[in-house]
């Protein structure tokens, strides 16, 4: 008889609801973490949940190299960053979950390209950053997400990947292309006439370099001749984001070519056309957000 009620009393005992184990002493089980909890405290969420003191002391895993591929490095004594001028603040990179610029510590040729896409008719930005180290490896990271009217970027996707030797020697190629010699901000100007584009239903570009020695910004919106003359920089940097994540592919229907663009410089140029430098003389930063549209 004293067997059966131990047995019975372990058998409560495992099967105890959660407020019947508070009773008993014993901790309720939790499935998962709570509703909203960001992705990255997610995939490391204890079970049972720790100590909130230890949720702030212990260490959490790092990211792999891909998500940081100039991480742990060391400013040199006298030594300074480069000045960053694509108008893109600190705050703005953090937003997307990208390490800023300005914090990135290149040595000897590396480099890093990025590119800012920047449709006109909606709010739907992406970032494609190629990240090129002395090393002879190459990294993508890519952002995308709707850039206005929440405190964050609204449904923002990312990832980093590393890429494959040949495509390390392409970029390493165009740290040298003469288009970075051209003004940031251009007009068409052929035969004494002057074209002034204004971006109603196209696609905004900006493009940065960032090198040991300094930077190089430029910024292409709308016109074809304009787009063009870059084509050979933007094709391959947002190519390398292809293929990765099909809600990234998407915003580009999942193909990227700029040869209607290429050759329409092609034959501008050809034909005696010249990209002169915009009396404005720079463009609103890549990551300003668009105002909120009025209701209706």
């Amino acid at each position: 008889m004293r067997r059966a009620i131990l047995t019975f009393a372990a058998i409560a005992l495992l099967t105890a609801q959660p407020a019947q184990a508070q009773l008993l002493g014993r901790k309720p089980a939790q499935a998962g973490p709570p509703p909203g909890t960001p992705p990255a405290e997610a995939e490391i969420w204890p079970f049972p949940p720790p100590d909130p003191q230890t949720w702030w002391d212990d260490k959490w895993p790092k990211g792999d190299e891909a998500a940081d591929p100039l991480g742990g490095r060391r400013l040199p004594r006298g030594q300074r960053l480069p000045q960053v001028d694509n108008g893109v603040d600190a705050s703005t990179y953090r937003l997307w979950g990208l390490m800023p610029l300005q914090w990135q510590l290149l040595r000897g040729d590396e480099m890093i390209l990025e590119v800012w896409v920047r449709p006109s008719r909606n709010v739907r930005q992406s970032i494609v950053r190629i990240v090129v180290r002395d090393d002879g490896k190459a990294f993508v990271q890519a952002r995308a997400g709707y850039a206005c009217c929440e405190a964050g970027i609204g449904r923002r996707i990312g990832f980093d990947a590393e890429l494959t030797p040949d495509q390390t020697q392409a970029f390493r190629a165009l740290r040298d292309s003469r288009v970075w010699s051209s003004p940031r901000e251009v007009e068409s100007v052929k035969n004494a006439t002057t074209t002034d584009v204004v971006c109603v239903s196209g696609v905004g570009y900006d493009l940065t370099l960032l090198t040991g020695r300094g930077t190089r910004t430029l910024h292409r919106a709308c016109d074809d001749v304009a787009v063009g003359q870059v084509a050979d920089l933007l094709e391959p940097a947002l190519k390398a984001a292809l293929g990765r994540e099909p809600r990234f592919d998407i915003l580009f229907r999942n193909k990227i070519d700029f040869s209607l663009e290429r050759q329409a410089y092609q034959d501008f140029a050809s034909g005696g056309g010249v990209l002169k430098p915009a009396p404005a003389g720079r463009s609103a930063p890549p990551g300003r957000e668009p105002a909120p549209q009025s209701e209706p």
